[in-house]
């Protein structure tokens, strides 16, 4: 066996699902930045020699990042709809899969799979250069609201407020100065650029050293992308808007950590084996994070390709993915031996939601 890819491909391939269900999630990351760099390393080293910005204007720059191709297509269908002509949109294609010609008005480029806070950090910086607001939104969460622009816009306006966020993060809060604050997150946040960037000349990496109160009874220790620059601007007396879960109801759906699954979509070949890495799992495997965000993620997938069938008129080739009525055995199975009052009810509403919205 020779080099670094056949060995990743032959440690996640031989993995059972039953016993490394925990450990096959990071082979099989590595395994997909090799491959897709074949598509997209040349278009990154390209656009690094030039870093095209957007010319300069009054609209917001929107942001956003894709793995999964037909996720990209119900994505930008609803930025469409809902936005119009009333935002820039780039589009970081991670995958190397997307054709440019299916998202007209946006701006795709082809870039390698670094970090979220990387590529975030990257638009930011240089690509949203010439605009105010620099809005990044993550894939699998969709605007559903043509006035979305509008509290952007006059949330941005108001003195001193350097951001605002439609999906805050609900685990952990900052405690700063007496003061309880829930972090803005990346899900789907816009940025007053003149105060993250050219100002404070923040990053949204992350980084160690956590110390805030956990909402889960146990530290979070880290900080994830934004959070660090999060606590800063509070720290400094800036003001980081937050919508309400009313709110937020009212302009975006969406799902959750969707990578780990695609990763699995990406390696099985058959629904069969898909299917085999949830099945036969004891009780309490499923009380634990992985199982439950996977098959959640699956869950969300197989919404999404619903939607894509309803916008393209036939599937996306997802040769792996199982029927609904394979994913809803499994569900039954399972859902009963989930803890902490979690169930997959969550996942059902968001894909209500986003199906009235296409």
């Amino acid at each position: 066996m020779g080099g670094p890819m056949s060995l990743i491909f032959y440690y996640s391939s031989t993995l059972t699902p039953m016993t490394d269900h925990r450990r096959i999630l990071p082979g099989l990351f590595k395994k997909f930045s090799i491959t897709s760099a074949r598509r997209t390393l040349l278009p990154t080293l390209k656009y690094y020699l030039t870093r095209p910005a957007l010319s300069p204007g009054d609209k917001p720059a929107l942001f956003t990042m894709n793995i999964l191709p037909p996720m990209m297509t119900v994505w930008h269908h609803c930025v469409k709809k809902y936005l119009g002509d009333r935002v820039d949109v780039t589009i970081f294609d991670c995958s190397g899969e997307l054709d440019p010609a299916e998202f007209p008005g946006a701006r795709v480029q082809k870039f390698l799979n670094f970090y979220a806070a990387t590529k975030s950090d990257e638009f930011l910086n240089h690509i949203a250069k010439n605009r105010r607001i620099g809005w990044i939104c993550d894939d699998d969460i969709f605007i559903i609201n043509s006035k979305a622009v509008d509290l952007v816009e006059h949330e941005l306006s108001a003195p001193n407020t350097a951001s605002v966020s439609f999906r805050p993060r609900m685990w952990w809060h900052f405690d700063i100065d007496g003061q309880q604050y829930w972090p803005s997150s990346s899900y789907c946040i816009a940025y007053n650029r003149e105060i993250l960037i050219d100002k404070e000349r923040l990053s949204l990496r992350p980084a160690g050293g956590n110390n805030h109160p956990s909402e889960i009874g146990k530290l979070v220790r880290r900080y994830d992308t934004g959070d660090k620059a999060n606590e800063i601007l509070l720290r400094k007396g800036y003001r980081c808007a937050i919508l309400s879960k009313e709110e937020e109801a009212k302009f975006i759906t969406g799902f959750s950590g969707m990578s780990g699954t695609v990763m699995l979509l990406r390696h099985f070949k058959t629904p069969e084996g898909t299917l085999n890495f949830f099945r036969n799992h004891p009780p309490e495997h499923w009380q634990g994070n992985i199982l439950y965000g996977t098959f959640s993620a699956l869950l969300a997938i197989s919404c999404i390709q619903e939607c894509y069938t309803k916008l393209k008129g036939k599937p996306y080739p997802l040769p792996s993915l199982p029927s609904q009525k394979q994913l809803d055995e499994i569900r039954r199975a399972h859902e009963g031996h989930l803890e902490g009052g979690r169930s997959f009810q969550w996942i059902d509403e968001a894909a209500e939601q986003l199906k009235l919205a296409l």
